[in-house]
């Protein structure tokens, strides 16, 4: 009976690892093959808010779905693993459009590469150094990206940790002793 646990436990942990690469590595994929095309403009920032806006409503529908999940933790990292990604392309794609329309946007012309690389960075706060916004449409474009990366970390980190708790205090009501780990 044990083992047979462990290794339902083991398969759920293997499904959600696996869902989650591929995430990635689809939001990555879609990327780098979409038409980013037509420069930047009001359709550009329209897309990038209504990128943000499903964005939200998908956090809203992974917070809702890891507090009813069998193993809230792991339901969690899946979310995180498809929700950062999207974040982060949106940012990407719209540099890239930017510094497409105007290469002066920057301080060095960006490929896709190098609009994520400068997205991530600018994600992980590590600060600039290669690549810096050179004019104010870029910086205030860069400054709303800081702005919703500290959104995402404080707030999205905070209710995805409470959907944790609930998760975790539902399935300890209804399963006493259910490990969430697999």
């Amino acid at each position: 009976m044990a083992r047979n646990a462990a290794v339902q436990r083991r398969r759920v942990l293997l499904g959600h690892l696996l869902r989650s690469v591929l995430s990635v590595a689809l939001l990555t994929g879609l990327y780098y093959v979409s038409p980013l095309e037509g420069g930047f403009g009001i359709t550009t920032v329209l897309t990038l808010v209504l990128g943000l806006a499903v964005f939200g409503l998908l956090t809203a529908w992974q917070i809702n779905a890891i507090s009813h999940a069998q193993f809230p933790r792991m339901r969690a990292l899946e979310a995180l693993a498809t929700g950062v990604p999207l974040f982060l392309i949106l940012f990407s794609a719209t540099y890239y459009l930017l510094a497409d329309q105007d290469p002066s946007s920057f301080s060095e012309p960006l490929t896709r590469t190098d609009a994520l690389y400068f997205t991530i960075t600018t994600f992980a706060t590590v600060g600039f150094g290669d690549i810096v916004p050179t004019n104010q449409g870029s910086r205030v474009l860069v400054t709303a990206q800081m702005v919703a990366d500290l959104i995402l970390i404080g707030v999205i980190a905070k209710a995805l940790v409470g959907a944790i708790k609930i998760g975790m205090h539902r399935r300890s009501s209804q399963a006493p002793g259910l490990e969430d780990d697999p």
